[in-house]
């Protein structure tokens, strides 16, 4: 019984460390096929949209992402 609260324990430190090194999800430009408009999202919007650039650090898509390695 006691090996459940270490295994708990164990789980828990390496989801924290896990998390501590994760950074910011990028985002990205989105052109609508109906009409051209393009948008900054970090998701994509939906089926009537697509991605019109590479990774952007900020929600104004203007600092453009390292590339990653």
């Amino acid at each position: 019984m006691k090996k459940i609260p270490a295994i708990a324990l164990i789980t828990l430190v390496a989801c924290t460390c896990a998390a501590a090194v994760a950074g910011p999800a990028p985002w990205f430009k989105w052109r609508s096929k109906l009409n051209g408009k393009q948008v900054c999202s970090q998701t994509p919007l939906g089926p009537g949209w697509e991605k019109a650039s590479d990774a952007f650090k900020d929600p104004h898509c203007s600092k453009p992402a390292p590339s990653p390695r």
